[in-house]
């Protein structure tokens, strides 16, 4: 059980920081030349859940103007929302698992002390 405890708290902390990356993503999405990040779940050694942060380095639209009659081209950000926020919504969602996951454990755990007093 306590193996489970570790698990469930790990994967809470990781869906935290993926969290954090699509919350960074989506107020970068207007930043020109932003590259866009992504958090990617590892199994530990210890059955906990590990978070590694990667940078995506494709390139973003690029936009032309003419400054001054010179034409320039600046790259945009290359996040697409379309994306990123049904992402953030399945993260979301394993967080809100893995919590219900922990109160269950803990209701279990009550349980087993209650019998064995």
């Amino acid at each position: 059980m306590i193996f489970s405890v570790n698990s469930s708290l790990t994967a809470i902390k990781a869906y935290g920081v993926k969290m954090g990356v699509h919350a960074d993503n989506v107020a970068n999405a207007q930043t020109e030349e932003y590259k866009k990040s992504r958090a990617v779940f590892k199994e530990g050694l210890r059955n906990d859940v590990q978070v590694e942060i990667e940078q995506v380095d494709t390139p973003g639209p690029t936009v032309a103007e003419i400054t001054d009659g010179e034409r320039k081209e600046r790259e945009l950000s290359n996040v697409e929302l379309a994306e990123e926020l049904p992402q953030t919504i399945l993260t979301q969602r394993g967080l809100e698992v893995n919590l219900t996951t922990l109160k269950a454990l803990d209701e279990m755990l009550g349980s087993v002390i209650d019998i064995v007093e």
